[in-house]
C-alpha cells in the first residue's frame, strides 16, 4: 500500500464552500492544479484562505526543505488572475528541520492550525498547535490541549470545523477498530473534550483518514481502504444522523475523483474541489475539479374537477422537471404522493423537494359543477334531484324502498303527482382499482352497479300505472377510477370514494 506521505497523513481544514447535506451530483474538469504548485516532489493537503487567494500545502521529497529531502515543509502560493497558483515559496517562520504542516485556518485568517505541538523533544510531540497573526507574520505556535489524546502510529491528521468548535482526528490508538480511525472532540467553555470514536458506520478494520466537514457540519468527507472502491484508498462522503456517532452509509465519490491508486485529502472552496492523488506517478500531486449541480427543479400541475356538486372525484396530476431524484412531495391536505385523487372542491398546494435540497411550489384548484338553483316563477317548476351512495367492497345493489334512495324516489313521485309530465334519471357508477374476483373485473362490477340501479328504478315506476311511461332511466357512465392499488385493500378511506352509484334528474 502506498501512502501519500512518508510519515504523516495530514487532514485539510477550514475551507469555505456552499455544499450542504445533499447528494453529490457529479464532477467535471478533473485535472492537476494549474500553476507551479505541483512539482517532481510530492504535494498534498491544500489549505485555502477564505477567498481562495492564498494556498498553503505540504511538499515532501524536496531537497530545499529545511530538514532535507525526507522532511515535509509548509509551502504557500498566491492565486494569479487566471486562477492558477504561482510563485511558490516555503513558509518563513513555521518550518523547522522536522515535519511541518498546516491543518487549517480560522475564518478571519488570524489563526493558523499546525501539525504537532511544537513542544517536547525535537518539536515532535504528536498533536496540534495554533499560531496567531502578528502583523505580517505568525507568533510562536501554542499547543492545543486535547485530553487523553494518545496517538500510537506515525499516520495521523486533524480537521477543525469552520466555526472552530469541532475537531476531527484520524489516528491509531487504544480502541481503534483497525488502523487509523476517525475521532471527534468538541469545544466548550471548559476547553476541548476527550476524543470519542465516531463509530463503525465510518470506521472499519482498514484505515479512515483525512476527514473534512461541510460548512453546516452534517456531511463528512474522508479517505478509506475499508469500504471498497477503485484503488488503495478512495474518498467517500457520509451524512450525519442525530449524533456524532451515527452516520448514513458512506458513498464513494466515483471514478472521476477516485483512481486505482491512493486518493485522499479532499476539500472544496466554493464550487471547486481539491484532493491529493498519486494516480499519475509514484508521488502525489494536488488535483482539482468542479461540482456539477443538477438542473433547476420545476413543477407544474393540472387539475380535473369533481364531476358533480360536492363530489369527491377530483384529481391533480403533477409534472416534475429537472432536479435530482428522489423527490419528496408534501401537499397542503397532507398527501405525499406525486399525483393526488379523491379531491373535493378547493385549492391544493404542493412543496416538492429533491435530493439536492432544491425546492419548488405549485398550486392547483379543483372545482365542481354549481348546484342547481331555481328562481321563483309563477308557473310550476320542478327541482331536479341528486342522489349518491358509496358501496362497500364488491357491493352492487340497493333497495328502492330503503334509506336515502327511498326519499329520492318519493320526491320524484310527488313531482309526478303534482303535474311534472316526465323525468329523466341519469345514472353514474364507479368501481375502485381494488381487484375483484367475484365479478371478473372492476369494469364489470361498475357496469353491474349501474345496470342494477337502472333495472330497479324502471321496475319500480313501471309497476305503478300512474307513472308508467313518465320515467326514463339512462346510464351515463360506468367507470373504474381511483388511486393505483398497492396491496392495501384495507385502506377503506382511500378507495371508497371511487365505489359509488349516483343519480341526477333532468
Amino acid at each position: 500500500m502506498k501512502r501519500i506521505h512518508k510519515l504523516f497523513l495530514l487532514t485539510l481544514t477550514l475551507t469555505y464552500g456552499q455544499l450542504s447535506h445533499c447528494q453529490i451530483w457529479d464532477f467535471a474538469g478533473v485535472n492537476q492544479l494549474g500553476g507551479e504548485v505541483n512539482s517532481v516532489a510530492e504535494e498534498s493537503l491544500p489549505i485555502f484562505s477564505k477567498d481562495s487567494a492564498l494556498l498553503y500545502f505540504i511538499r515532501t521529497m524536496d531537497k530545499r526543505n529545511k530538514g532535507g529531502e525526507y522532511d515535509q515543509d509548509i509551502w504557500l502560493s498566491y492565486r494569479r488572475a487566471d486562477g492558477t497558483y504561482g510563485d511558490c515559496k516555503q513558509e518563513g517562520s513555521l518550518n523547522s528541520k522536522y515535519n511541518n504542516g498546516v491543518v487549517g485556518m480560522s475564518a478571519d485568517g488570524s489563526e493558523i492550525y499546525l501539525l504537532n505541538t511544537y513542544e517536547g523533544k525535537k518539536d515532535m510531540e504528536k498533536g496540534i498547535a495554533v499560531a496567531r497573526k502578528k502583523g505580517n507574520s505568525w507568533g510562536t505556535p501554542e499547543k492545543i490541549d486535547v485530553p487523553t489524546l494518545d496517538i500510537e502510529g506515525d499516520f495521523y491528521g486533524f480537521h477543525i470545523s469552520e466555526d472552530g468548535n469541532v475537531m476531527l482526528i484520524s489516528f491509531q490508538g487504544a480502541g481503534t477498530l483497525g488502523l487509523e480511525d476517525i475521532y471527534v472532540s468538541l469545544k466548550s467553555d471548559q476547553g476541548w473534550s476527550a476524543p470519542i470514536n465516531i463509530g463503525s458506520d465510518i470506521n472499519t478494520a482498514g484505515f479512515e483518514m483525512s476527514p473534512f466537514l461541510s460548512k453546516n457540519l452534517d456531511t463528512l468527507f474522508f479517505s478509506s481502504n475499508g469500504h471498497g472502491g477503485e484503488g488503495d484508498a478512495d474518498i467517500f462522503y457520509s451524512v450525519r444522523k442525530d449524533s456524532w456517532t451515527s452516520w448514513n452509509k458512506p458513498v464513494n465519490l466515483g471514478k472521476k475523483i477516485n483512481s486505482t491508486k491512493f486518493d485522499a485529502c479532499f476539500s472544496y472552496s466554493g464550487n471547486t474541489v481539491y484532493w491529493a492523488s498519486n494516480r499519475d506517478g509514484e508521488l502525489s500531486d494536488i488535483y482539482t475539479a468542479f461540482f456539477v449541480f443538477p438542473p433547476p427543479l420545476v413543477v407544474s400541475c393540472s387539475a380535473k374537477d369533481a364531476t358533480f356538486y360536492q363530489g369527491t372525484d377530483g384529481r391533480i396530476d403533477l409534472a416534475v422537471e429537472g432536479g435530482a431524484a428522489p423527490y419528496n412531495f408534501t401537499w397542503s391536505n397532507g398527501m405525499q404522493s406525486e399525483d393526488i385523487t379523491g379531491l373535493s372542491k378547493g385549492d391544493y398546494t404542493v412543496v416538492v423537494r429533491d435530493d439536492f435540497r432544491q425546492e419548488a411550489i405549485a398550486t392547483c384548484s379543483v372545482n365542481e359543477p354549481a348546484p342547481v338553483v331555481f328562481e321563483p316563477v309563477d308557473v310550476a317548476t320542478w327541482k331536479n334531484q341528486e342522489f349518491m351512495h358509496y358501496f362497500d367492497y364488491n357491493k352492487n345493489k340497493l333497495a328502492v324502498s330503503k334509506g336515502d334512495l327511498k326519499k329520492f324516489v318519493k320526491e320524484l313521485e310527488n313531482q309526478l303527482k303534482s303535474g311534472r309530465p316526465k323525468v329523466t334519471i341519469n345514472v353514474y357508477s364507479s368501481a375502485s382499482t381494488v381487484p375483484t374476483k367475484t365479478y371478473e373485473s372492476n369494469e364489470k362490477l361498475s357496469q353491474m352497479r349501474a345496470e342494477n340501479m337502472k333495472y330497479d328504478l324502471v321496475t319500480y315506476f313501471e309497476s305503478k300505472p300512474e307513472f308508467a311511461g313518465k320515467v326514463n332511466v339512462v346510464i351515463v357512465s360506468a367507470i373504474v377510477d381511483g388511486p393505483e392499488y398497492v396491496q392495501d385493500a384495507d385502506e377503506i378511506k382511500k378507495y371508497k370514494p371511487y365505489q359509488f352509484v349516483g343519480l341526477k334528474t333532468e
